[in-house]
This record gives C-alpha cells, structure tokens and sequence, in this order.
C-alpha cells in the first residue's frame, strides 16, 4: 500500500528519494541506490518511466539543442537516451523497493508510460513540471485513480489549475502540489518557499517541496512552512550522469533526512504547556525569599524579602501583598515564602 497519505495524516513528512538518471547506466547501480535511500530513512525511490522517443524526436536543429546549463549544447534525443531508466529494470527496481520496504513511484512521460506502469503495479502516479502543462497526459495517468503527486515548476497559477481540475474530470481528487524551482542547481532567491502556505489556501489541498537547491537548508525550511512531502535527487559518490551535478551524494540524503524530521519537531505548536524538562527547570526562576528571621506575629518588612533565585516560593508578583501582611510563624532566613507563611 503507498504509504503518502498515511504518512501526512498522521502529521509526518513523506520523503522521496529521487534515483533519475543517477544510475550511470547501470542496472546494479540502481539497485544500490534502492537499498542505500531505504537504509537513508527515505519513504519512497522515485525513477523516471519514458524513452527518449517518448519525449521528444530525433532532430538537430537549433530547437532541438540545449542551449546554456548543465546540458549546454545536448541534443535532446542524446541526452534523454543517455539519461533513462530502461524499461526492462523497472520491475527489478520496484521489487527491490518492496524488498527493502519503501514506496517505488515513477514520473511516466506518455500514456504508454502509464500503461506500462499499470501493469508493474504502480500505486501513484508523479508528474513533473515540465509536464505541466500535458492535460492529456495528466487525464490519463490521473484516471486510474491513484494518488497524482504534481510538481509545479514554471507553473502559473491558471497552469496549476488547469492540472487539477484535469484530475477532477476524470474523478479523481486525489493530488498533492510539489512547489518546485525548475532551475538546476536552483538558487535560493528563487525558491519562492513562502509559495507553500499560499498554495494550501489557494488550492486546498495538500503541499510539498520538490527541491532542486544544494543541500538540506530549502528541504528544512519547506518543512517548517508546511511542506509534507520532500523529493530530493540522490546520487551515489563518484557515479556521474546527466543529473548528478544537482543531486545529493546518499550520506548527505541521510542527514537531510534526519534534519527534515528533527525541523518537523521543532516546528510544532501553537502549545503552551511547560515541558517535563522545563517543569524541573522551573526551581532555578525567581521567588521569594527570606533574608531575615522573621518571628511569628511579626509585621513582614521590605527588607525582610528580596525576589532572588531559586524558585521555591511563591512568585515574586506576590511581593507587594506580602510586605505589610503578619507572619503566621516564624520564617528562618532564607525560607522561601509560601501563602501559608502570611494569610489565611
């Protein structure tokens, strides 16, 4: 069973591990990446379902060239080639997520894709930015009826709810928003996380982060703004692909992860009961205090008290009642006072 919704409604963050083309070209490298993400504290390993067929055709012209980035000068047919999961791994791939006991989820590229998936036994369909903008693609894969996770990079708002409302059509409310900068590595004044919140409000529906940026920082503030699902690209050391440039090496995925469920700690609330461990702090607040001896039937004197550490008496907001006040017995220096030292 996909675990997504479990996980957000019992108020954790669901944290995918995004493989992509940091496989190298190799099937064992996949797997590594499988067992290495799952070991890493990871919810889900996500792949990448297409051709390069699927994508795009085979031409060089100008449109068809990359031009600046991390591609820069690619052909597009060459570098989705280079870049895809074969289909023929993807059932092994998805068996060792259930071996291992993580969520397998793919991003599928064209209705043969989803196909394709459909019969490996996907439980939730991911669409990415650049795809967007596909509202066939998205009636499609959103018709099975399972969970649609859509990131929404380049997105203006009439993109996200043309994206929505496509999965409505066909029955299905089942979505989650990734706010996503589509810039590789993305820049922290572009991440936009603040976007988080206002999407919730605006779309109603539930909100993470697919992050691009280096580093924890962008997955450890999306939390603490609300993001409940975390997609970060993974890669293994010293394997390179198209897209190892912009992804973490699994070790540094491993304290992102720690940092994304310790950031989720951190940030619950409103709640202002003491904790246990403020409880026992609280003897070392100020009190008040004898600092004379004070005998029984006394009248209680300014400079009989002062408001001092530790906190064994009663607060010091109490000072002013009780100077003036009788001793009902006799007070040693250096007793705390108690109600029960002066009224009735």
């Amino acid at each position: 069973m996909f675990r997504i919704y479990d996980k957000i409604n019992s108020g954790e963050v669901y944290i995918i591990a995004e493989m992509s083309a940091n496989h190298g070209g190799s099937l064992d490298n996949a797997l590594k990446i499988v067992n290495e993400a799952a070991d890493a504290g990871a919810d889900c390993l996500k792949i990448q379902t297409y051709t390069a067929d699927s994508l795009t055709i085979d031409c060089d012209n100008e449109y068809f060239k990359v031009k600046g980035g991390l591609w820069d000068g690619y052909k597009l047919y060459d570098l989705y080639q280079d870049a895809g999961t074969p289909y023929e791994w993807q059932k092994r791939i998805k068996e060792e997520c259930d071996k291992c006991g993580i969520d397998f989820l793919s991003t599928p590229f064209d209705n043969a894709g989803v196909d394709f998936l459909e019969e490996l036994g996907a439980e939730a369909y991911k669409i990415a930015s650049f795809e967007l903008v596909d509202i066939p693609l998205i009636k499609y894969a959103a018709s099975k009826g399972k969970p649609m996770i859509i990131s929404t990079g380049m997105g203006s708002l009439e993109d996200i709810q043309d994206a929505i409302d496509a999965c409505h059509s066909v029955g299905n409310d089942k979505i989650i928003l990734l706010k996503c900068c589509s810039e590789y590595p993305a820049p922290w004044v572009d991440m936009h996380l603040g976007n988080i919140q206002d999407m919730k409000k605006r779309f109603g529906l539930p909100v993470g982060l697919s992050d691009h940026s280096e580093g924890s920082l962008g997955a450890v503030v999306g939390v603490t703004l609300g993001a409940v699902v975390v997609e970060k690209h993974i890669m293994l050391e010293g394997v390179e692909s198209a897209d190892s440039k912009f992804s973490m090496p699994v070790k540094d995925f491993a304290k992102m992860v720690g940092d994304v469920r310790n950031a989720c700690l951190i940030a619950q609330g409103p709640n202002y009961d003491l904790t246990d461990g403020e409880k026992a702090s609280t003897i070392f607040r100020r009190s008040i205090i004898a600092v004379r001896d004070i005998k029984a039937g006394d009248e209680i004197q300014e400079g009989d008290l002062r408001v001092i550490r530790p906190g064994y008496g009663i607060k010091p907001k109490y000072l002013g009642a009780v100077i003036g006040s009788k001793a009902k017995c006799d007070i040693p220096r250096g007793t705390p006072i108690k109600f029960e030292h002066y009224k009735d």
